[in-house]
Formats: structure tokens, sequence, C-alpha cells
């Protein structure tokens, strides 16, 4: 890897990894689904272009996106196929979607009547809300949701719903999924009964697809999993499936300082040394995304196989490390915040649970100006 672009701080993207998981997960599917990734937030963070890149080369022709602009992006990266818009689209912008072949999911009847008065051949899928209560035209209004396929601009590809309480199996969780399954084929059921075609159907996030791998759609937007993880750590060290982890987190000692006994080091004081030590300053923040909640010893990074405690607060561009049991550490050596050094490792999960979050917003939060190689 170029030497100038691991400088400051950098992600590595291991696309054996991605490859292994978008096969696992393909098994698990029935005949004649596919796949439709989930490359919103940049790729959860992974970066957009050469994730989506890479999966076309596996045979992927459908992905799935939150914006506009999120597809602009993958169409001037050079992906074909279907990308799917799963949120909000305005009408001022109606004209991009036929313009880059994008296709908008309908939000509601509404909805779709001001993209039919827009004049455009849009290709679109219906959301059917069936539970979650976000986007998507309740499933009970039949009437409205059949109605959309009246529209003479409309071309509607697609038929979906969400399944908001996929990720547990406990019995009330159990009972709502399996009770949104059965509203969202009921509606299949009577717009069929009515004579319309059906479009394609899809029903499963990455949840979906491990808990409930024989429902009969056509896609399964995959999207965490896809990454190697599931949202908490307890649920990736449960998992049925081998999926490994797609991206490592990696910065450079920036610089290496010695601090006597009682002398703080960073913002506000928070860290005072209690005896003398040594420090690494590493050249990544919060604003490349490390939560600052890891601060003041509550997260840890790995030098040279093992850990270094993070002490004082995490600033905007660099943070620094307890090095003093770790021999021999030099400015320009390397620093994994997540990933393996030796035989030790940090996970996404392990970060998240720190910061009493989920893995999604771990990654998804990683910053534009960190560097997107391959491992």
């Amino acid at each position: 890897m170029p030497k100038m672009m691991t400088d400051r701080a950098w992600i590595e993207l291991n696309m054996n990894h991605l490859r292994h998981n978008c096969e696992c997960l393909r098994r698990l599917l029935p005949e004649n689904c596919l796949l439709m990734p989930a490359v919103k937030a940049n790729a959860y963070g992974h970066g957009a272009g050469p994730i989506a890149r890479a999966l076309s080369t596996m045979g992927v022709n459908a992905f799935c996106v939150a914006t506009l602009q999120e597809g602009i992006l993958l169409r001037k990266s050079g992906i074909k196929g279907v990308v799917l818009i799963l949120g909000y689209t305005h009408p001022n912008e109606f004209r991009l979607l036929k313009k880059y072949h994008l296709t908008q999911t309908v939000l509601d009847n509404a909805y779709a009547e001001a993209l039919d008065r827009s004049g455009h051949k849009i290709h679109v899928h219906i959301a059917v809300d069936t539970g979650m209560h976000r986007l998507g035209e309740r499933c009970e209004n039949i009437d409205s949701i059949m109605e959309m396929f009246s529209y003479k601009h409309l071309v509607v590809d697609g038929l979906y719903t969400h399944l908001c309480a996929s990720d547990a199996l406990d019995k009330p969780h159990a009972d709502y999924t399996k009770a949104q399954i059965l509203l969202f084929y009921s509606v299949v059921k009577k717009i069929e009964d009515a004579g319309i075609k059906c479009p394609k159907l899809h029903i499963q996030s990455s949840y979906g697809v491990l808990h409930y791998p024989e429902l009969k759609c056509d896609y399964a937007r995959v999207g965490i999993a896809l990454y190697g993880l599931l949202s908490t750590q307890e649920d990736t060290e449960n998992c049925p499936v081998d999926l490994r982890p797609v991206l490592s987190l990696k910065a450079r000692i920036s610089a290496v300082k010695y601090l006597k006994e009682g002398e703080s080091a960073g913002y506000g004081m928070a860290f005072t040394a209690p005896c003398d030590m040594k420090i690494a300053v590493l050249s990544i923040g919060y604003a490349d995304g490390v939560p600052r909640t890891l601060s003041c010893g509550r997260g840890s990074v790995l030098i040279a196989g093992k850990r270094a405690p993070i002490i004082g607060r995490i600033c905007m561009d660099q943070m620094s490390v307890d090095v003093t049991d770790i021999p021999n550490v030099e400015r320009s050596d390397i620093a994994v915040i997540i990933g393996q050094s030796g035989n030790a490792e940090i996970s996404v999960g392990d970060i998240a649970e720190q910061a009493g979050t989920i893995s999604n917003e771990i990654l998804s939060r990683m910053g534009g100006r960190l560097q997107r190689l391959p491992a």
C-alpha cells in the first residue's frame, strides 16, 4: 500500500472477507432471491464506491441507499443495475431520478401523486407500513396502495416493508415480526386478487435474513451483516453464520512524550499522570469517527499487539494513549483502533459497547477524510 496514503489515519478494507460474507448470506436465501446490499451512509463507513464496485464483480446488480445524492454517487462511480432510494427525495429533484436511472421509494399515496405529477417516467418501489410506523402507506389502506399502480408516469418495480423487531427472537418480538410478515403477504394477495401483477418483493434486512431466511422474496436488503458483524458484540459472537469483519481502522503515532508525576495532559486537565509515564499522540480524533465517550480510559488502542489505554479527552483530530508498558514505541508507528495487532483485537462491537451504542452507528460515523484502502 502506498505510504503517502497512510501518513495520518486510514481504513483498510478486506475484500476477501466481503466476498466471504456475501457468499455466506447468499446460501441462506431461497432460490431466486438476490442480495440488494445497503450501501447507504457511505456503505456503513466503508466507502460506497469501492464496496459497490467490489460487490458488482461478485454478481450483485441491485443496491439500496438512503438519499438521492448517495444514488448519484453510485452512478458516478460506475455502478449499473438497480439503485433504490429508501428515503425522501424532494420534488424539485425528481428530474434527477430519471437522469441517473434511479428507483425511488413511494412513501405514501400522496407522494406517489407528486411523483406522477412531475411528468417524468420514474421507476419506483412501494413501501408498505406493516408496523414500523415510519415510511410507507399503511397496509390497511389497500385501495391507496393499489391506486399507485395506476399512475401513468410511475413504473412500479417493487413492493416492500421493513421489519422493526427481527433482531430479537423472544416471544413479543417474534410475534410482532410474524404479524408484520402476515400483513405484508396479505397486501400482496389482495393486489394479485385484483388482477394486478405483483412486482418484486423484499422484506428482510440483515437480521431478517438470519432469523427468517425462509421468506420467499426477490431481494434481501442486507446491511450490517454484509460488513461482517451485527449491531451488538453479543449478537456478533452468537451469530450462526461465520461473518468476517471487512474494516480495520488505523492511525500513525505523531509524537511520543513523557509526563512527570502530577502533570496533566489534554483539554480540561482531565488526565493527571499518577506517576512518571510515556504517552503517544495519535493522528486521529472524533472527527474521524472515534467516539469522544471513549476518553479518559474508557477505550484503548492496540500498539505492537498490546493495549494502550486512552488518556485524557479525545480531541477533534488527535488523541493520546498510555504506552508506558510498551517498549520501543516511536513516532510514525501504527496504532490499531479497530482490528487486529498481533494476537490482540478490538472489534467494532467492543467500541460500540464501550460507547453505549450499536456497531451501525460507529461504522456510519467514520469520517470522510479517512482514506479507504485495500488491506
